[in-house]
């Protein structure tokens, strides 16, 4: 189709840096095989310690999907996706695309990701063509530490790692986190302490960016590399008031975004996270990415279950 974003295209960029300098969220994680006319597979898995897919990733593939059957004056304004399936880390994901309707300012297209032929995903992508409005306002983007001031989540780690006190089993689950070669960069501002397992308020803000370069190129692309990052460590913001707590299981239900101004997933911008209601194993969580220069970039929420471990009852003998 003439002026659209093809799979493949994710790799033809305006700037072309040298390979190790790419950003594996588009040389290899958002990468999609054409297989016929609306249809992709996805073979390349980053796969989180829970050896499930990584929702992310899934929610980002399917835009890729879907941005590909747009003309290149659209624009992903909002998604709705949700998970009715664990994904599987061993076979590829198919990514099915239907094209709901094309209007004269609006497109909508619905996405399946299948698995052993039954959805893991659902995913339906509204675009539009850009309006020029006079009804403009947002919030006020909280004021933080820039980026060049604070710690990765790295060197936060290994600072950790230092404390001779460390007891082993944290130790262990540091090292374990060390390992997983996540392809974002994350910078948290006043980190939460998970140690003592103290009960705090449901809201955390961090710096956050892809990993590598991604240039200036189509901005489909850096949504759907939004669209990844977002759904990291964001269902984690409602356990904060509940860390005393041991968790049995944590899954997503489904994600939702809205894109309100251009950006650069490759450039740090603020990810702000709060929770502000979880009950009936379920809890709600909603996020904004803020660019640098204080605009509001994207909405997210999410809803997510948690199943949380019983104490065995004390015998009465």
């Amino acid at each position: 189709m003439d002026g659209s974003l093809q799979p493949e295209d994710v790799l033809e960029l305006e700037e072309k840096p040298p390979q190790d300098l790419r950003s594996v969220l588009v040389t290899s994680v958002l990468n999609l095989e054409p297989l016929d006319k609306d249809l992709y597979r996805g073979s390349h898995h980053w796969v989180p310690s829970t050896q499930r897919l990584f929702g992310g990733q899934i929610v980002g593939q399917a835009l890729v999907a879907a941005a590909s059957s747009v003309s290149e004056q659209e624009h992903v304004h909002s998604l709705h996706c949700y998970f009715v399936r664990a994904g599987d880390p061993k076979v590829p994901v198919l990514y099915q695309v239907e094209r709901t309707r094309d209007g004269r300012s609006f497109s909508v297209r619905s996405v399946k990701a299948v698995q052993h032929g039954v959805p893991i995903l659902t995913c339906q992508a509204s675009f539009h063509c850009s309006q020029e409005s006079p009804l403009q306002h947002q919030f006020t983007m909280p004021t933080v530490p820039p980026p060049e001031e604070l710690l990765t989540r790295e060197e936060l780690i290994y600072k950790y790692l230092k404390d001779p006190s460390l007891v082993e089993k944290h130790r262990l689950g540091l090292n374990k986190i060390l390992a997983q070669d996540v392809p974002i960069e994350i910078k948290p501002i006043n980190p939460p302490d998970m140690f003592h397992r103290l009960p705090q308020e449901p809201r955390q803000m961090f710096w956050v960016r892809a990993k590598g370069l991604l240039g200036p190129g189509d901005m489909r692309l850096h949504c759907c590399v939004a669209a990844y990052i977002s759904d990291y460590s964001f269902l984690g913001t409602a356990l904060l008031p509940h860390l005393q707590l041991r968790m049995k299981f944590m899954a997503s239900l489904d994600h939702s975004m809205w894109f309100h101004a251009p950006f650069r997933a490759d450039e740090w911008m603020l990810y702000e996270c709060e929770s502000h209601w979880a009950g009936n194993s379920r809890g709600l969580v909603h996020g904004r990415l803020w660019r640098r220069d204080g605009v509001l970039a994207v909405t997210c929420a999410q809803e997510g279950v948690f199943r949380v471990k019983q104490d065995p009852p004390n015998s009465k003998l």
